[in-house]
């Protein structure tokens, strides 16, 4: 099952072009990133990946700046805050 995800990943950059694909709030894009945890951790991480990042990778977030410690920081759908460096450049810039 771990190869029809990387095999289905593979596909979806062959048959979308990087320019037409939806542009990701995280700096590593979802396909990268679940194409990665499949590889190292199997199936079942992949999976979770792919729906922890499904979840929150759509609109609904909010970047601010932190008011104790002056770091970038974004609210995911999910309540979840990430660092700086886990966010899109393209959202900070």
């Amino acid at each position: 099952m771990k190869y029809f995800i990387l095999f289905a990943i593979q596909i979806y950059w062959k048959a979308i072009p990087a320019s037409k694909r939806k542009k990701c709030i995280f700096k590593k894009s979802c396909s990268n990133h679940v194409f990665e945890i499949t590889q190292k951790e199997g199936f079942l991480k992949g999976i979770k990946a792919f729906q922890f990042r499904y979840k929150n990778c759509r609109g609904n977030f909010v970047i601010f700046e932190n008011p104790i410690n002056n770091k970038i920081q974004m609210i995911l759908p999910s309540q979840i805050i990430i660092e700086r460096k886990e966010i899109a450049d393209r959202l900070i810039n």
